[in-house]
């Protein structure tokens, strides 16, 4: 008899379809808030009209703006803001940006319920995860303000309570978690992404098809993150193409909007990734790939890997994106290169010299021990990492 637990995330509303700069005054409204600290892309910051939008609309209640997080959250740029939101003295944090700059928000959040104000102080709330799987995650106490999460691209971190931040000194990218670090709310709105680069947004989507994909396959899954996934594939597969076809059409950027959000039930409830998320996470802080080709990738690769133990829920992705007839990592890859994204590693810049380190570190991200077909040690991720090359 099929069994289990969902737990309700600790996230208060989605907002889609309407203008981010209106839904965002009636959340700073409906919250009292007073001093809104803002993180934004340094590039939606230098060429878009976007921070003067949330001037307009949220005037002396702006308690200061960063626009510099790099890529994969840094741990001194996330260190660096909220030592700013903290002189600031703000209560509630927003971001306008993708996935690094939603993550920083909550590792702010992190940094100022837990007293951290060097980035060195971050070892003692991190995850640590021994190559057997084994984790441990330190005690964290709430952050001590909270988000609002304003996405631009689709890869939809905006809808987890952990996020994932790089020790560039190691070149190791680590999770850090807390039920409230999840925004409090997310406003999808189309326009807000209609300036976020073409394979930016495309390649996100496909990271949003990875999470969707993997909660399908997953080795605990649940029936709601089934349908949800089920149907965030469905939304993924015509809206992507249809932003392809025309950047302009905001019902097709929607309707990705929707799919990702879709995609992320699964981690609200606990279902567990594989190995596409697993290695991916690695390729992001120890090669530096961006997120969203890691998942073009890899997801592949990884479902012929697992089909011989999960066949039969790889079929549930096929029906979704319309090809039944086709086996799925072929769907998937035909989906992939209609888009025109990257397939091989080394055309992300991934050097032959890093596959071993990154087979060995990947063996440390917990969605490893969670894939459908066990992998037992770097040789087997290395033959991944080999047939991707």
């Amino acid at each position: 008899m099929l069994s289990g637990v969902y737990r309700f995330p600790q996230m208060e509303s989605v907002i889609f379809g309407k203008s981010f700069a209106e839904a965002l005054a009636h959340e700073v409204d409906r919250l009292d808030a007073r001093a809104v600290f803002i993180l934004a892309s340094g590039t939606l910051a230098r060429t878009t009209d976007t921070i003067d939008c949330l001037r307009q609309v949220l005037g002396n209640r702006i308690a200061g703006v960063c626009v510099k997080i790099g890529a994969h959250t840094p741990r001194t740029d996330v260190v660096e803001a909220a030592n700013a939101a903290r002189e600031a003295g703000a209560d509630l944090l927003v971001t306008v940006g993708g996935g690094s700059v939603t993550d920083a928000a909550k590792m702010a959040g992190l940094c100022l319920g837990n007293g951290v104000t060097e980035p060195s102080q971050l070892d003692a709330y991190r995850a640590v995860i021994a190559a057997d799987g084994t984790t441990r995650r330190p005690e964290v106490r709430a952050p001590a303000v909270r988000s609002i999460a304003i996405p631009t691209t689709l890869s939809a971190g905006e809808f987890t309570a952990s996020a994932g931040c790089t020790d560039a000194a190691r070149h190791v990218k680590e999770s850090y978690s807390h039920p409230l670090m999840m925004p409090r709310t997310v406003i999808l709105d189309p326009e807000a992404s209609v300036h976020t680069p073409e394979w930016l947004f495309l390649s996100t989507g496909i990271r949003a098809v990875d999470h969707a994909v993997e909660d399908i396959c997953s080795v605990n899954g649940q029936p709601i993150s089934e349908g949800a996934a089920y149907h965030a594939l469905r939304l993924l597969g015509k809206g992507l193409s249809a932003v392809k076809a025309d950047p302009a059409d905001l019902e097709a950027r929607l309707d990705c909007q929707i799919g990702a959000w879709m995609s992320m039930v699964g981690s609200q409830t606990g279902v567990s990734k594989g190995a596409s998320h697993g290695i991916g996470h690695v390729l992001g802080g120890t090669a530096d790939v961006p997120h969203g080709y890691t998942s073009c990738i890899m997801l592949p690769h990884v479902l012929r890997f697992n089909h011989a133990v999960n066949g039969a829920k790889q079929a549930r992705v096929s029906e979704a994106l319309g090809s039944r007839a086709e086996p799925e990592a072929a769907a998937i890859g035909a989906l992939i290169a209609g888009l025109g994204l990257p397939t091989r590693l080394r055309d992300v810049g991934v050097k032959p010299e890093q596959l071993d380190l990154i087979a060995e570190n990947s063996m440390h991200d917990r969605w490893i021990h969670t894939n459908p077909r066990k992998i037992d040690g770097p040789a087997v991720i290395r033959t991944l990492l080999d047939a991707a090359w």
